[in-house]
């Protein structure tokens, strides 16, 4: 009878677990690219349990070059994206009512790199070169800088040729390009790791000069923020979110070991990414900041990439509920 009553028991208890299993708010996230430490936090959230403990079930779903996260949450593929938010922006003047919900990254990580035996020395430099960025939304933060200098992006001699660029440094090792774009924690690390020196580079970074825009927020469609259910459902997102950032930042390495479990590549760059990623989430409270959403969205609007003044692309009201 004893060994029924603990049977029975055990069997109780296993049917909770797998009631309460199936209770979990499912959640599911399209990053912005492929999986690589520029996305631990996430990574790191769903490997140690901060997702469990807010009961959700979240599928993390990689991004690539033929994945515009805009487009799958507009088609219904996702409840929340990774995205930049020139991109955002621009998305939701087309009617596509994204909303930032969280600002994990305070700093942008795109700079601007030429050889320093090449002819760019300076910005006066740019006139007549050839100068690559890549597209798909990437691009925005790079003609803002242009449009600010005064500089045509159509050729000639008084403006400068924009290269296509691949998501990858061989431009500027082919010579196709006199400067490329990278990010601090991935492309610029290939240029070192490919021979360069970085004594041997120019380096022109977007936030050091003040024309950085915002990069990797959290992006949730506006009417279902409508919904107090998914309003909750966010907040618990954004709360574990948060958390795993937060321990992706101080364990740095056991991090970049998470990425590589769930499909990352060459354990040595994740390390070196999550290094230079952390230094651009800054506290991890994901909370935007204004004065950067103003800068972004004034570039936006100067370069006629958006038309009119956005209204309610972004909340606090994740953030303050979620990180007190």
């Amino acid at each position: 009878m004893k060994r029924l009553m603990i049977s029975l028991m055990a069997g109780a208890m296993s049917l909770a677990a797998a009631q309460a299993a199936l209770a979990a708010d499912k959640v599911t996230l399209q990053l912005k690219w492929v999986t690589q430490s520029q996305f631990a936090g996430y990574y790191v959230a769903k490997e140690k349990g901060f997702y469990g403990e807010e009961n959700l079930d979240v599928d993390i779903k990689p991004g690539g070059p033929d994945i515009a996260p805009e487009q799958v949450i507009a088609g219904g593929g996702a409840d929340v994206i990774v995205d930049w938010m020139g991109g955002a922006l621009a998305a939701r003047e087309k009617g596509v009512g994204l909303v930032n919900i969280a600002q994990p990254y305070k700093k942008a990580g795109m700079e601007l790199v030429c050889p320093k035996d090449g002819p760019v020395k300076t910005e006066a430099d740019f006139k007549g070169k050839t100068l690559g960025v890549w597209f798909f939304g990437n691009e925005y933060p790079f003609f803002a800088w242009m449009n600010k200098l005064g500089l045509p992006t159509e050729g000639g001699a008084d403006g400068v040729t924009v290269l296509k660029q691949s998501f990858d440094v061989q431009p500027l090792i082919q010579k196709q390009a006199d400067c490329i774009s990278v990010m601090t924690y991935n492309e610029y690390w290939q240029l070192i790791d490919a021979g360069f020196k970085p004594e041997e580079l120019t380096v022109f970074n977007y936030t050091e000069m003040g024309n950085d825009l915002l990069e990797d927020g959290l992006y949730a469609m506006e009417d279902k923020l409508k919904d107090p259910a998914f309003e909750d459902k966010m907040v618990r997102f954004v709360r574990a979110s948060m958390k795993g950032w937060k321990y992706a930042v101080d364990n740095p390495d056991e991090a970049a070991g998470i990425v590589v479990d769930n499909g990352g590549q060459d354990e040595n760059h994740q390390k070196r990414m999550m290094g230079e990623v952390a230094k651009l989430i800054d506290n991890a409270d994901g909370k935007l900041i204004e004065a950067a959403y103003k800068r972004t969205a004034e570039a936006l609007l100067a370069q006629k990439i958006i038309t009119k003044e956005p209204s309610g692309a972004w909340t606090s009201t994740i953030t303050d509920k979620a990180i007190k």
